[in-house]
């Protein structure tokens, strides 16, 4: 289970670090046909990776559950991924300037609740 953790925390230094590049190097201005879904994979990719690892630590550290390791990684690499697709769905409705504030609390909202029943 230790080579999975290791897997996860260096894709999450990979993905932030690439997230990173993207902001600081890559001008949507020039190339908006390259920068804009590098931008959002790479937005995906690292509040995938960082939220998997911090769900995987509050499971750890919030022991409700007698779960095995394994059980709590698929969990909180579901709950990862959940989250990344929220955060960019949300981002998205930024951009193309649809965002309200409850827009954010309906997208929260349908991923709570698609977690909540898969967790059933």
């Amino acid at each position: 289970m230790t080579s999975l953790l290791f897997g996860l925390s260096s894709a999450a230094l990979l993905s932030v670090t690439s997230l990173l590049i993207i902001l600081f190097r890559v001008s949507p201005l020039t190339a908006p046909g390259q920068a804009i879904p590098a931008f959002f994979l790479s937005l995906f990719l690292a509040i995938s990776t960082v939220g998997s690892l911090l769900f995987l630590g509050l499971w750890k550290l919030l022991p409700t559950h007698h779960w095995d390791m394994g059980r709590i990684v698929s969990i909180s690499l579901r709950q990862g991924i959940f989250l990344g697709l929220a955060i960019v769905t949300v981002v998205l409705f930024h951009v193309f300037e649809l965002l309200t504030w409850w827009i954010v609390v309906l997208v929260f909202l349908v991923f709570g609740l698609i977690e909540l029943a898969l967790n059933q």
